[in-house]
């Protein structure tokens, strides 16, 4: 297992980009096309996407508009870790982004914090010949 990526929520993401590009070095390059609905940016470290940031609003009570989202981890056996959230109860739900060839999971601690899991590895996507 290895940190993936952190995802950033604040209402200024051109300042927070800018930010974190003119401080760490890090360069902006294009995010998947089936999450380009909601704003935000990808920063990467070489080829590694590792801050993203997405745009807030700061609604909902739990909602704070600048705030540390969530942890990405990168994993593998995607089909195994599926199954043992599946047999502890937890709750998920999944992302598939082929393009990057990478499949998702987000759950939630049991004190609510958010987890991502990535998975790279070379499986089928839904709707994909066997």
């Amino acid at each position: 297992m290895q940190l993936d990526h952190v995802t950033i929520r604040t209402r200024n993401l051109a300042g927070t980009r800018d930010f974190f590009i003119d401080v760490f070095g890090l360069e902006e390059k294009p995010r998947p096309k089936s999450i380009q609905r909601i704003p935000g940016h990808w920063l990467h470290f070489g080829d590694d996407p590792i801050v993203h940031l997405i745009g807030s609003r700061g609604l909902g009570p739990n909602a704070s508009p600048e705030a540390w989202d969530h942890v990405g981890f990168r994993l593998t056996g995607y089909p195994r870790f599926r199954a043992k959230l599946e047999e502890r109860g937890i709750r998920y739900s999944t992302m598939d982004l082929p393009e990057l060839n990478e499949r998702r999971l987000f759950f939630h601690t049991p004190c609510g914090q958010l987890i991502e899991t990535v998975f790279r590895e070379t499986t089928k996507f839904p709707g994909e010949e066997k």
